[in-house]
């Protein structure tokens, strides 16, 4: 089996789409304040490739089982981004694709000048917060920037 981590293609957007609303719910996190119902879940590939963002999938064999993106913080300042939509199917976890990912999207946020990356997240997602947390994300003690995101429990910045 080849993993190979990518930028989002255009042909790759209803497939992050059905992972994002497959994964999201397994982890008690598809109601009212959630990812899950952004606008930008159903065009990844138009989201993500506006400017200073960048969203990497991982792909077996041309399918998509997991991704991850940096856009920035939406009402946060010009130098902060947000780690979003990292979302990875049962068949993609423990495997080190995770660390991939996110290392790829520390990489771009560097590359696209951004000074804090920021996360959002829930506490049920627990394997996610070690990868953050080992990767240096600190736990803040609240939100920042206007996501929208209500129903998140948990928040994380690491400077870049």
């Amino acid at each position: 089996m080849e993993y190979i981590v990518r930028k989002v293609q255009a042909t790759d957007s209803a497939q992050v789409a059905k992972i994002i609303r497959t994964v999201m719910p397994e982890f008690g996190a598809s109601g009212a304040g959630f990812a899950i119902h952004d606008k930008e879940v159903d065009d990844i590939y138009k989201a993500y490739t506006q400017p200073r963002t960048a969203y990497f999938v991982c792909d077996l064999n041309g399918e998509i089982i997991g991704g991850g993106g940096i856009a920035p913080l939406e009402g946060g300042d010009e130098n902060t981004c947000e780690l979003k939509k990292m979302y990875f199917l049962p068949e993609g976890r423990g495997k080190g694709l995770g660390q991939k990912v996110l290392s790829s999207c520390i990489q771009g946020a560097r590359e696209l000048g951004f000074a804090f990356c920021y996360l959002e997240t829930f506490n049920t997602m627990k394997d996610a917060m070690k990868l953050y947390e080992k990767n240096g994300f600190e736990q803040i003690p609240g939100p920042l920037g206007n996501t929208g995101h209500f129903s998140c429990d948990v928040f994380y910045r690491l400077k870049l």
